[in-house]
């Protein structure tokens, strides 16, 4: 048994040495194959219960991809276990139910922090700790919004653990959660911009690692107007997989100023 089969992760099977910098991260497996047919090359590295992970390259830039299932707690597992194996930057791909009325269906949220509706994240750190995106993955996300000329919001979202009666949606039956329509209004009031259910806690554990992680989804629906379409789904992948070419050129940048962080007296260009 090799070195990096002694250290593969328990439920992602995968190795040091098998993914890149950065990892993408939806929640989908089917939206693993739509991903990786905008980059120019990938290969297949594991398949294990909800975790699908492929490695390739966009535009020259090594990056990964790795599903995660539905919610925060499988999300978590994603992020430590890929951390343990070499990763170090993790941006959630998705789709999202918009909360406020201006928010077309097939625009981008990009998270510049999160409302940590989700249990998990609660298991790390006292809920006082804020849900912060680091700026560095929100910056390289707008910039490549900008550039596909996608039209995009950049806010708080809510990440909750339940998609029914936790986002104030209807019960089976009809059962309304007590708090659910009170939530989703106090939400509005606050312009939180969308309803998900892993981002607070990808972005929380990066924190609390040193990691850099944000995340960018697609409006499926629109919860004040009731609208709802599966529309623009390929955007939020191709603004995450630019925006790790960005953050590529960000961290060479750094390098060779002998900067720690990059700011806008950096050039990528």
């Amino acid at each position: 048994m090799s070195e990096s089969d002694d250290e593969r992760q328990y439920h992602i099977d995968v190795a040091p040495g098998e993914v890149a910098d950065t990892v993408l991260l939806p929640g989908d497996t089917d939206r693993v194959e739509k991903i990786i047919d905008l980059w120019d090359d990938h290969e297949e590295v594991a398949r294990h219960r909800e975790y699908h992970t492929v490695t390739g390259e966009y535009d020259g830039a090594p990056i990964s991809v790795t599903s995660t299932g539905i919610g925060a707690p499988s999300a978590a597992i994603a992020v430590e276990e890929l951390a343990r194996v070499g990763a170090e930057t993790f941006i959630r791909v998705g789709s999202c139910g918009a909360i406020q009325p201006d928010m077309d269906i097939g625009d981008l949220v990009i998270t510049d922090g999160g409302v940590r509706l989700e249990g998990t994240s609660d298991a790390y750190v006292r809920k006082s700790y804020p849900a912060v995106a680091d700026y560095e993955v929100v910056t390289a996300l707008v910039a490549a919004a900008e550039r596909l000329g996608y039209d995009y919001h950049v806010g708080h979202t809510a990440s909750t653990d339940s998609f029914y009666a936790g986002q104030g949606r209807e019960g089976f039956g009809g059962y309304e959660s007590p708090e659910g329509q009170e939530l989703f209004e106090e939400l509005k009031q606050a312009d939180v911009k969308n309803f998900e259910m892993e981002a607070s806690a990808i972005v929380t554990l990066a924190n609390v690692y040193g990691l850099r992680a944000g995340a960018v989804c697609t409006v499926y629906a629109n919860r004040e107007t009731g609208e709802f379409r599966t529309e623009g789904e390929s955007r939020a992948a191709e603004t995450a997989s630019l925006a790790t070419k960005l953050l590529a050129r960000m961290d060479e940048v750094k390098a060779e100023a002998g900067a720690h962080r990059w700011h806008a007296g950096l050039r990528l260009d």
